[in-house]
């Protein structure tokens, strides 16, 4: 990631976030040799920028000399998934409404899922998602299409960092299946947990493509009332409900 001087605000301030993000994508942790080798800026003014950040509490100097993120930044994080999960729920509620199920939005945290908004339906099968939940990503349909909007050499870093452990005889535990099914994600638009994370359970999930943090939207049931007649029409009211969110969210 090189970061040139931007036409328009305020350059110290775009690069800090540039760096906050790549620890991210690092899994939290980092050298100040890899930020400098994949920011492309030198040394000296990663150091300051650091010390700053360092300073108001939102990075934290490790004993191994390496950065990671603060937690100053996790008082913000809960304020933005709160005040996302307060313009999701009404969009959401309408999803519920003409599909029937139960409906989620989750984001990506580091090499997990988390779900930060929920609508239940009126049906009484309790799922096992609920808001606040960190889940894998190979195992559930929103961590799936969160992984799908990742280049596939990035996205197959970040799942197996995590494992991929079998939570039902239907997960993709294989790096090279989950490879493929990536790649059929990206081409039709959605995809599908077939009982990957909890036995009897489908989701139907896609992405919410272009938001500011890698965020999905799913709706899941019993296999028996998610069957093959009902993904086309599923599909198309989730992905209506994503067009709807990112307009709302970006």
């Amino acid at each position: 990631m090189s970061m040139q001087r931007p036409a328009n605000g305020v350059q110290s301030l775009e690069r800090a976030f540039a760096l906050l993000e790549l620890m991210a994508e690092a899994g939290g942790e980092i050298q100040l040799s890899r930020l400098s080798a994949q920011s492309g800026l030198p040394l000296p003014t990663i150091h300051r920028l650091i010390k700053t950040l360092t300073a108001t509490g939102y990075v934290r100097q490790l004993p191994s000399r390496g950065y990671a993120l603060g937690p100053k930044l996790i008082r913000l994080g809960e304020s933005a998934a709160h005040l996302i999960a307060t313009w999701a729920r009404p969009i959401l509620a309408d999803l519920v409404e003409a599909v029937g199920e139960t409906a989620n939005m989750a984001v990506m945290d580091a090499d997990r899922a988390v779900y930060v908004a929920q609508v239940p339906s009126s049906h009484s099968v309790r799922m096992f998602t609920e808001v606040g939940r960190r889940v894998y990503l190979h195992s559930t349909g929103v961590g799936k299409a969160l992984l799908a909007q990742l280049p596939p050499e990035q996205a197959l870093s970040i799942a197996e960092r995590a494992g991929l452990p079998a939570m039902t005889p239907h997960t993709i535990t294989d790096p090279e299946l989950l490879l493929e099914e990536l790649a059929r994600i990206r081409e039709r638009g959605y995809c599908v947990d077939d009982a990957e994370q909890e036995e009897g359970v489908r989701c139907l999930a896609v992405p919410v493509t272009g938001a500011p943090t890698l965020s999905a939207i799913s709706v899941s049931g019993p296999e028996g009332r998610i069957g093959a007649h009902a993904v086309e029409y599923i599909v198309t009211h989730l992905q209506t409900a994503a067009s709807r969110l990112l307009a709302e969210i970006s």
